[in-house]
């Protein structure tokens, strides 16, 4: 039985050349990313919600607040249950109303871009049906002027 030959150029290019090319181009985004990005770093409030969104989401948080919370249990206090149990209550309370600002955030920027591709792809079917008439109406054109030739020559 041969053995394949593992030499060969791999499908795609020569060892993924065009990825890396591609690599390179700069990143194009959708226009209403754009605009929301825009829109964030313009207001402080939006910029420090997006940050502790980011970090609370984050497994540097869960690591920080694995070794927070065991120093305070095993050092600080010996009964520390009533206090640790304030504390985490209180820090869900504020995580939850920064995941529902990112959710609603989330909502907003799936409406504004669906809003967007909805125009975009509403005028793309009027230009390509403006296209399509125009075609229609030089095709039958071309068509009867063929048809007229032949008539011409006919003494």
């Amino acid at each position: 039985m041969a053995k394949p030959d593992l030499s060969a150029e791999p499908p795609g290019g020569a060892h993924g050349q065009e990825r890396h090319a591609a690599a390179a181009e700069p990143v194009r985004r959708h226009p209403v990313v754009l605009a929301q990005q825009a829109q964030r770093a313009a207001d402080l409030q939006l910029r420090i919600a997006d940050w502790i969104t980011a970090f609370a989401g984050s497994m540097n948080f869960v690591y920080i607040h694995v070794a927070l919370f065991a120093i305070w249990m095993l050092f600080i206090e010996s009964k520390p249950w009533p206090t640790l149990t304030l504390v985490v209550s209180l820090e869900a309370i504020f995580l939850s109303t920064f995941v529902m600002i990112g959710q609603n955030r989330q909502g907003a920027f799936q409406q504004a871009k669906a809003d967007h591709d909805f125009t975009e792809q509403e005028l793309e079917l009027k230009t390509n049906t403006q296209l399509t008439r125009e075609i229609h109406t030089l095709t039958t054109e071309l068509h009867n002027r063929l048809l007229e030739r032949p008539a011409r020559r006919r003494p």
